[in-house]
C-alpha cells in the first residue's frame, strides 16, 4: 500500500493515495506496490508496509525512497543519516566545447621560482624619541600586542600601547620584527648655537686637492701619502685668518674610492669642487658634481694650478657650464675662485667665499644632550685597539659615554683631536677620534649615546643578529637569481682572494675595486676583509679555501708568515698605491682565466696540381688524391684541421691525413715551399682552389686601465 507525503509551508501533512488521484496497485510477494504521478511533481511517495496505518507520522523502519533513487543509493543514504552527514548537492553538468582546431605549440616556459625572503627585510621605518607602540606598530605591520610581548622580553614595562617608549626600545623592537630603522633626531626645544661648516673637497685625481688644503693649513700631507695621491678619508679642521675655523673632508680622487667620495658628500655642508686649470673637467669631477647634486650640497669651484703656463679657467668654466653647473659668470649661483695651491695665489677669496656661502646657509645645531656622530674612517692600531674617526652632528660627545657605533659598542676611553690631542668632549663640526671601541665599526655608520652598558649591549648584539640575517636574506637572493648553467656556457674559474688594509674605508673600496673586475671566466670571491696587517690566521685561511692575500698600505708581514705562505704556494700581494695593486691583480686574474677556444686560419695554400695514386694493395688502402699545394701565407702542420675552399665558398672540411714535402713526411710546412697533402675523406680537389689551415688556439683576456683609473676585464 502507497502513502504519499506532501510538505505545505513547515508542517507535514500525510494524505491518502487513494483519496487524491489513484488506487494503489496490490502487487504480489509481500511487498507494496508502487506508482508514480506526474501529474504532481511536489508528491514523494513512501512504501508502506501492508497492515500499517496510511495516516500518522512515519516511524524510522519506513523507507522513504525518491522515484528515481535505486536501491543501491537509498542504501548509501541509510547511512549517512545514520552517521549525520549531509548528502552533497549534484551540480549541474555542462557541456564541454568540443575543440575544432589543433593546439597550439607553444615553448615551454619554467615557472620563476619565488622569493623565500620577506619583503620587510628592505623596508626602512623612521623611528624617534618618545613614540608610542601604536605608531610604531603602523610603521612595522605588526600587532600591538606582539610588541608589547617584545617589549616585555627585553626588559621595559609599557602599561598602554599609548605609553611613549625610548628610541633605543624602538630600535630593538623593530629590528625583532625585521625592518631597518632609521633614527630621527628632533631639536625640538633645544638651544641652539653657530657651528662650523663642514667643507669636503673633491675632485679629480692629481688635480691639487690635498695640495690646496695643505696650503690652508700650511702642512705637507700629499707628501706623506704613497705615490703623491690621497688614498683616505682624512678631516681636520682649519682655523683661517680672519678667525674663523672650517672643518675640511678630503677625499680621495681615484676611481676606487667612490664610495668614499659619496660618504663625504653625504655629511658635509659644502663641497669645494677642484678642477685642475690646465687639465680640465674628467670622469671623476663629473661623478663629484653627482655626488653633491645628490646629497641637496651647495658647491664652490676652485680652478687649480691657474699659475701653470698650459692653464686655461675660461675653457673650465665652458664645460662645467656645459655638464648643468650653473656658475655665477653665467648668471647662477656657484661660486668660482681661481687658485694655486704652490703659489698660494687666490687663497684669501676662496676662504671669503666659504665663510659667505656659510654664512647664508645659517648653520646651528644643538650643544647639549648626547651627541649624534657619523663615523668617517676606522681603523685598528696595536696599542690602542679599534678606532673611529668620526664628526660630532649635534650634541656634546663626552668621554665615558657608552657608545653604540653600527653593530659594535664600548665606552669611550679618550677622545683625540686630528693633532692626537686628548679632549675631554667633542662640539658639533668637530673631527675626533674615539678610543674604546670592542670592535671595529664600518665607515659611515652613526654613533649612538646610550644610557648604560647592559643598552649597549642589547643594541649592539640586536643589530648584528640584523646584519646576519640580512646577510643571509642576500645569500638566498643571489641563489635564487642564478640560472642554471648551460652547456654553451663558458667555464668560470673562482679566484678567493683575502683583503687587508689600514682602514675600513680603503678596506671597502680595494674590496669594490676588484669586484669590478669580475668578468666571465673569472669569479671574484672576497672571503674575508680585515684591518691590519697580514696574520698568521690569514695565512691559515687562504691555505684552506686555496685563496690569494692582497694587503694595501700595511707594513710588509713578517718573515715567518712569509714562509709560512710560500711553503703553503699562497700569493701575498702587498701595495701602497692603488693603481700599482689593481694592476697587479689585473694581471693575476688574466693569467688565471682558462680563456677561451677559437679556430683561427693559421696559413693559406693553393692547390696547383692534383695527383692520384690508383691500385694499390688492400693493405695500403683505398686509392686517394693528392693536392699539390704552394703556402701562400702562414704555415701547415700535421695535426691541424684543413678547409677547402673554392670560389670563396666553403667545400670541405676535415683533417689533415697525409702532409709531405719532396717525397718525406713533414710536421709543417712554412710559406713559400710547395708541399703534398691529403685530407681525410676528401676527393674533391680541383686546380685553383684554396686551402686553409685552421688551428684552436686559446685567446685570454685583456686587463683594461682607463685614464680616469677604472679597470675592468675585457673577455
Amino acid at each position: 500500500m502507497l502513502t504519499a507525503w506532501r510538505t505545505m509551508g513547515k508542517k507535514s501533512h500525510y494524505v491518502k493515495i487513494s483519496q487524491l488521484l489513484l488506487s494503489a496497485n496490490q502487487g504480489g510477494g509481500g511487498g507494496g506496490g508502487t506508482c508514480l504521478c506526474k501529474a504532481i511533481p511536489d508528491f514523494h511517495f513512501v512504501d508502506v508496509p501492508k497492515g500499517a496505518c496510511n495516516y500518522g507520522v512515519l516511524n524510522s523502519n519506513h523507507n522513504i525512497r525518491m522515484f528515481h533513487a535505486s536501491s543501491s543509493v537509498l542504501a548509501q543514504r541509510r547511512k549517512e543519516a545514520v552517521l549525520g552527514l549531509k548528502t552533497p548537492k549534484k551540480e549541474r553538468r555542462i557541456k564541454k566545447e568540443t575543440r575544432t582546431q589543433p593546439p597550439v605549440d607553444a615553448p615551454y616556459v619554467p615557472p620563476k621560482q619565488k622569493l623565500t625572503v620577506k619583503s620587510s627585510r628592505d623596508k626602512i621605518v623612521e623611528i624617534f624619541e618618545g613614540m608610542t607602540l601604536s605608531e610604531l606598530a603602523k610603521r612595522t605591520g605588526a600587532g600591538t600586542d606582539v610588541l608589547q610581548d617584545i617589549v616585555i622580553n627585553v626588559g621595559e614595562k609599557v602599561d598602554s600601547e599609548f605609553d611613549p617608549i625610548s628610541i633605543d626600545v624602538a630600535e630593538l623592537v623593530a629590528m625583532e620584527v625585521g625592518v631597518n630603522v632609521r633614527r630621527r633626531l628632533s631639536d625640538e626645544g633645544a638651544v641652539l648655537q653657530p657651528r662650523p661648516a663642514v667643507v669636503t673637497v673633491m675632485g679629480h685625481v692629481d688635480h691639487g686637492k690635498t695640495s690646496l688644503l695643505d696650503a690652508l693649513r700650511q702642512t705637507s700631507v700629499a707628501a706623506k701619502e704613497a705615490g703623491g695621491i690621497t688614498q683616505h678619508l682624512g678631516a681636520f679642521i682649519v682655523s683661517m685668518p680672519s678667525g674663523a675655523s672650517i672643518t675640511f673632508l678630503d677625499t680621495p680622487g681615484h676611481a676606487a674610492f667612490s664610495a668614499m667620495r659619496a660618504r663625504g658628500a653625504a655629511i658635509t655642508d659644502i663641497v669645494v669642487l677642484v678642477v685642475a686649470a690646465d687639465d680640465g673637467v674628467m670622469p671623476q669631477t663629473l661623478e663629484a658634481v653627482a655626488h653633491a647634486k645628490a646629497a641637496n650640497v651647495p658647491i664652490v669651484v676652485a680652478i687649480n694650478k691657474c699659475d701653470k703656463p698650459a692653464a686655461n679657467p675660461e675653457r673650465v668654466r665652458i664645460q662645467l657650464g656645459s655638464e648643468g653647473l650653473m656658475l655665477e659668470d653665467l648668471g647662477g649661483d656657484v661660486q668660482v675662485v681661481e687658485v694655486s695651491a704652490l703659489s698660494k695665489f687666490g687663497l684669501d677669496k676662496l676662504e671669503e667665499a666659504l665663510l659667505l656661502q656659510a654664512e647664508l646657509m645659517d648653520l646651528k645645531a644643538r650643544t647639549e644632550g648626547p651627541a649624534q656622530a657619523y663615523v668617517v674612517e676606522a681603523r685598528v692600531d696595536r696599542g690602542r685597539g679599534p678606532l673611529a674617526t668620526a664628526i660630532v652632528k649635534s650634541g656634546t660627545l663626552v668621554s665615558g659615554n657608552y657608545v653604540v657605533v653600527g653593530a659594535e659598542w664600548g665606552k669611550i676611553r679618550a677622545l683625540r683631536d686630528m693633532g692626537g690631542k686628548v679632549a675631554e668632549s667633542a662640539m658639533p663640526s668637530m673631527p675626533v677620534e674615539i678610543e674604546g671601541l670592542k670592535g671595529l665599526p664600518m665607515a659611515g655608520d652613526d654613533v649612538v649615546v646610550v644610557d648604560s652598558e647592559e643598552r649597549a649591549k642589547m643594541l649592539s648584539s640586536g643589530r648584528k643578529k640584523k646584519q646576519m640575517e640580512d646577510r643571509r636574506g642576500k645569500v638566498i637572493e643571489e641563489r635564487i637569481e642564478i640560472e642554471d648553467p648551460s652547456e654553451d656556457a663558458p667555464v668560470r674559474v673562482e679566484l678567493p682572494i683575502i683583503v687587508k688594509a689600514d682602514v675600513q674605508g680603503t678596506v671597502q673600496a680595494v674590496t669594490d675595486a676588484l669586484r669590478s673586475l669580475n668578468s666571465p671566466q673569472v669569479f671574484v670571491n672576497i672571503v674575508h676583509v680585515g684591518v691590519g696587517p697580514i696574520s698568521q690566521s690569514d695565512v691559515d685561511l687562504a691555505t684552506a679555501c686555496d685563496a690569494c692575500i692582497v694587503g694595501f698600505n700595511i707594513r710588509s708581514p713578517s718573515s715567518a708568515i712569509t714562509q709560512a705562505a710560500t711553503h703553503a704556494n699562497i700569493k701575498i700581494c702587498t701595495h701602497r698605491v692603488i693603481y700599482h695593486l689593481l694592476e697587479e691583480m689585473g694581471n693575476f686574474i688574466v693569467e688565471k682565466a682558462p680563456g677561451t677556444l677559437e679556430t683561427h686560419v693559421a696559413g693559406e695554400a693553393e692547390v696547383l696540381n692534383i695527383f692520384e695514386l690508383k691500385g694499390r694493395s688492400k693493405s695500403k688502402g683505398p686509392d686517394i688524391k693528392i693536392a699539390g699545394c704552394r703556402i701562400i701565407d702562414g704555415r701547415f702542420t700535421k695535426s691541424a684541421t684543413l678547409r677547402l675552399l673554392r670560389s670563396g665558398e666553403v667545400v670541405f672540411e676535415g683533417l689533415c691525413a697525409s702532409l709531405k714535402r719532396e717525397k718525406q713526411d713533414v710536421d709543417a710546412v712554412g710559406k713559400g715551399n710547395d708541399c703534398g697533402l691529403v685530407i681525410q675523406d676528401c676527393e674533391d680537389f680541383q686546380i685553383g682552389d684554396v686551402i686553409q689551415c685552421l688551428e684552436q688556439v686559446t685567446r685570454k683576456p685583456k686587463f683594461v686601465s682607463s685614464e680616469s683609473g677604472a679597470v675592468r676585464i675585457v673577455c
